[in-house]
């Protein structure tokens, strides 16, 4: 994974929400924190191509993001709340969508389903219906409906927000063993506590890009 990000900002209007930012992202594991409106979301939706970027550019895997259609293929995105991109209301139905009009063979769909929900021993979840799945459960089911497809890189937008203690542990257990590269929102300073890079966002500026405990130290400097 490189990520590139060259002289990227964002505003609307007068109003900048990501200022000019320039850096390269190749960890393994990427959090990124700040206050609600800081610009961490605007930075994540850059990456894959939900935002484009009104100044500079963002080059994912050494495609720009804003010309090619298949630098997007390689990142997926989780949002905050993972029910709103479950389509189809049967799990497996959900997941195989993502592959319909690919070329795969119905018994190659079936195959891959049934091997994605593996992954998290969750092949009991493929006839439930999406509207009966608990929390984790739902992340689940939105993480496999993405990894599906083979993304190289994963964004997830606060996946541990309103989980219980159990289904958060859950949530978290699934994040430290992916074999993808995983870049995290998140309010929940524990989940990100151990990655090697945490970006901290404030009034649309980066204020920190530091190992862990020092960005962490830097954003309960500036919410003291």
């Amino acid at each position: 994974m490189e990520i590139r990000f060259e002289g990227a900002a964002v505003a609307y209007g007068a109003r900048e929400a990501l200022s000019p930012l320039t850096l390269v992202l190749t960890e393994n594991r990427i959090g990124v924190i700040g206050l609600n409106g800081s610009g961490k979301t605007t930075f994540a939706r850059l990456i894959n191509g939900l935002t484009k970027p009104t100044a500079g550019r963002v080059i994912v895997n050494g495609r720009d993001t804003a010309e090619s259609h298949s630098a997007l293929a390689d990142v997926g995105f989780i949002f905050q709340q993972p029910q709103n991109q479950i389509i189809l209301p049967i799990v497996r139905d959900d997941i195989a969508f993502g592959l319909k009009g690919r070329g795969f063979s119905k018994a190659e769909i079936e195959a891959k389903v049934e091997a994605v929900l593996g992954r998290f021993g969750a092949a009991h979840l493929a006839a439930r219906r999406a509207h009966e799945l608990s929390g984790g459960e739902l992340q689940i089911a939105a993480l496999s409906a993405v990894l599906v497809t083979g993304p190289d890189i994963l964004i997830l937008d606060e996946p541990t927000n309103q989980l219980d203690l159990k289904n958060r542990a859950l949530v978290q257990k699934i994040i430290e063993g992916l074999p993808e590269n995983a870049i995290v929102i998140s309010h929940d300073l524990e989940l990100v506590a151990d990655f090697g890079r945490v970006l901290l966002f404030h009034e649309g500026r980066l204020a920190a890009d530091a190992p862990a405990a020092e960005a962490i130290a830097r954003y309960r400097e500036i919410i003291a």
